[in-house]
């Protein structure tokens, strides 16, 4: 995954959100801490893990995958918001495969970030939730082409007046 090439685009429609919305130099880091907490409360229902009175399957993988890049979407702006540059790590350190358990510990490392604004608390989050897309079965090719993806919808959402 070229994180560089990624930054470069989350910062180009991060301006022009801000730019089209009129937020000039607003501070959006709570709100988007608050999107981020959403989008991975979108991603688990379609991965559907938790639901153990429910018989209905996960979502398919194409609809996990939007729904998952929309959380790097988030995690990207907040590192260009706050000066941060994540650094995706050479390995990833496998603790389980548990989806549940790894979707409350990202919500964890997602307040634990936000309580202290800190570059180690941020590159965790990013971590680990780079570990729940291997969990998931996602390449680090796929992450960057549904970003790519998702990225041109975006932009195509702020014409539409979304």
């Amino acid at each position: 995954m070229n994180i560089n090439k990624l930054l470069d685009m989350q910062a180009a429609l991060d301006e022009h959100i801000q730019a089209k919305h009129d937020l000039g130099a607003e501070n959006l880091v709570e709100r988007k801490i608050l999107a981020l907490l959403v989008e991975l409360g979108e991603l688990a229902n379609e991965t559907r893990c938790f639901k153990f009175w429910s018989l209905k399957g996960p979502a398919g993988k194409e609809t996990i995958l939007a729904e998952y890049v929309d959380g790097i979407h988030f995690i990207l702006s907040l590192g260009i918001e706050i000066g941060f540059v994540p650094e995706i790590p050479a390995a990833l350190k496998k603790h389980g495969n548990d989806l549940t358990a790894q979707f409350i510990a990202i919500y964890g490392y997602i307040g634990e970030f936000r309580t202290k604004l800190d570059e180690p608390s941020f590159q965790k989050v990013f971590t680990e939730y780079l570990y729940l897309g291997e969990m998931l079965g996602f390449s680090a090719a796929d992450v960057e082409q549904a970003y790519v993806s998702k990225n041109e919808v975006n932009y195509e959402r702020q014409k539409q007046g979304y």
